[in-house]
């Protein structure tokens, strides 16, 4: 079992360790969840000439209705009899693959040597899943993480394991980044029966940024410059036999269009948050809306773009909080807001009325969010200082993100513990589920007390990276193994500071709104009642059902 030592030191103007209290932790980096994949995530890319900086960052939305657990991985050597074990969540036998003679430690989706790896599920034609393959999308990320020590090594080590054991999952796109560059690498599988996989990886330029959104972005490619792109073989042919390409059109090879057609609803629910990231990034594009709505003839959106303005990490923090506000398809606006303009739709998101089809906003702040990330790789520091997984538990727009150093051997106990199944307040995922459900009751007047909170946090600690990552990288030169303790007890006690501080936040909105009054500073209650925006709605929908007799009014009752 790790041990633990937690330094109670204060989330601002930390510099040094303070003595430890040491606590032990049962089955962290076994604990294992029943969980669903996620099939539904948003991805965003910083080139290292993009981000302030100079760090690659990668984000993250894992969407999903599954409890997540925080786990780490050691590093470990192995010999030439052991086995790594494929089990599957839909049950069935496992899976085994031989294990190399040394594995990277991983933290999250981070590993040791600073690189990161995210994924969003696009689908793609339903009849290229192989059945028989034998390695998922989750499965494929964990491993190159404990396998490659750059993205480019780890696009290879994908590919050389789905070429040998097959390929599982529907069509797939992974965020890959490291210290140095970041990639966009999509596969889809060969259908049933098929070998290995089509996939096809192309690197960021740098100072650009990228985003994608549950479909397949890659159009054209270079086939003559490994620098920028790599690609499996025979992909080409396979969708020429497919009847997915005419190489006499003469038009060159589309992934996008050759593996993932799109339908207009589909369109709806995925491109718009890539034109949402896009927009906000470089207001100066002025992107139409018209390829989101699916428009015929619209073109897609660029596969990157340069932003602007060079983006700090707290700008990228706001980017993943997003529901299209001061846009026309703001989803704190209309009479599907309810009352106090909430931006949450409640699944599904299609419906039919009178043989008419309709969709909601998909944004990308979700409440299905399991968990998110924002990774920071930074190649001027040690790598156990310079990758750090910016974390957070349930919807991005009510989530705070904890820094966890991918030099850390133990990780919040909080974040490790609970079930989907059974609320706990000694569960990280509940907490924060407890104050963003809450916050529907009133979102106009709660998400304001819930921001204050948030933006204190993350603002103490990004003021207090620079002098966090200062003092670790000091001690790397003379103390690693102090170091390693030092980063773990600033990020593990940063993150169970925050749950802390949310326990406490959700138990003072139920205070503060209890029975749909408002308590002032006092701690008198208020009435506060409804917009006359949503009264009106009212009025329109029953207009003579709350309309009082013109000869006057009623008084209240006595014991109102």
């Amino acid at each position: 079992m790790p041990i633990l030592r937690i330094s109670r030191f204060p989330l601002a103007g930390f510099q040094t360790i303070l003595p430890a209290v040491a606590i032990t932790i049962t089955a962290i980096i076994t604990a294992l969840v029943a969980t669903t994949p996620a099939v539904a995530c948003t991805n965003f890319i910083a080139s290292p000439k993009a981000t302030v900086d100079g760090s690659v960052i990668v984000t993250y939305t894992c969407d999903g209705e599954f409890h997540p657990i925080l786990r780490n991985y050691p590093a470990a050597d192995y010999g030439p009899d052991d086995w790594y074990e494929i089990n599957y969540w839909s049950g069935g036998e496992p899976n085994k693959i031989k294990q190399p003679a040394h594995t990277y430690a991983v933290v999250n989706l981070m590993n040791e040597h600073q690189l990161t790896i995210g994924e969003t599920t696009t689908g793609g034609r339903e009849e290229l899943i192989n059945p028989d393959g034998m390695i998922h999308y989750w499965h494929l990320m964990k491993l190159a993480l404990q396998r490659a020590a750059t993205a480019r090594e780890a696009i290879r080590v994908m590919g050389e394991l789905v070429a040998e054991h097959g390929y599982r999952s529907s069509g797939e796109s992974f965020a890959i980044g490291d210290p140095e560059e970041a990639w966009i690498m999509e596969m889809v599988g060969p259908g049933p029966g098929g070998k290995g996989a089509h996939w096809v990886a192309l690197r960021v330029p740098d100072g650009y940024v990228s985003a994608y959104a549950n479909l397949g972005r890659i159009g054209t490619f270079p086939l003559d410059k490994p620098n920028e792109c790599l690609y499996s073989q025979g992909m080409i042919e396979f969708a020429t036999e497919k009847g997915w390409y005419d190489p006499d059109s003469g038009k060159p090879f589309s992934w996008r269009e050759a593996f993932h057609p799109a339908t207009p609803q589909k369109m709806r629910y995925t491109a718009t948050r890539v034109w949402s990231l896009f927009r906000r990034c470089a207001p100066s594009l002025e992107l139409p809306d018209d390829y989101h709505r699916g428009v015929e003839g619209a073109e897609p959106y660029p596969l990157w773009i340069k932003p602007d303005e060079k983006l700090s990490l707290a700008d990228v923090f706001d980017l993943m909080r997003d529901h299209y506000e001061g846009t026309p398809f703001d989803m704190t606006q209309g009479v599907d807001a309810g009352p106090y303009g909430t931006p949450n739709r409640w699944r599904p998101m299609g419906w039919e009325i009178d043989g008419a089809q309709y969709t909601w906003e998909r944004p990308i702040s979700t409440q299905q969010t399991g968990f998110s990330m924002v990774s920071q790789s930074r190649r001027w520091l040690p790598d156990p200082v310079g990758g750090v997984t910016w974390y957070g538990l349930d919807d991005t727009y009510f989530t705070c993100w904890t820094p966890l150093y991918c030099g850390i051997d133990a990780i919040p106990v909080s974040y490790a513990t609970g079930s989907l199944g059974k609320f706990s307040w000694d569960s990280a995922w509940w907490v924060f589920n407890f104050v963003s459900n809450l916050a529907n009751l009133k979102y106009s007047h709660m998400i304001q007390d819930i921001q204050a909170v948030q933006n204190k946090l993350e603002g103490d600690l990004i003021a207090l990276q620079p002098a966090v990552d200062k003092t670790a990288a000091e001690l790397a030169k003379s103390d690693p193994e102090l170091m390693i303790r030092y980063l773990t007890d600033y990020s593990v006690y940063s993150a169970e500071e925050i749950v802390d501080r949310w326990r406490e936040l959700g138990e003072n909105l139920l205070t503060k709104y209890n029975d749909g009054y408002v308590k002032d500073e006092n701690g008198r209650a208020q009435e506060d009642g409804y917009s006359e925006r949503w009264l009106r709605n009212v009025l329109e929908q029953r207009p003579e059902q709350f309309r009082l007799p013109d000869n006057g009014g009623v008084e209240e009752p006595e014991d109102y």
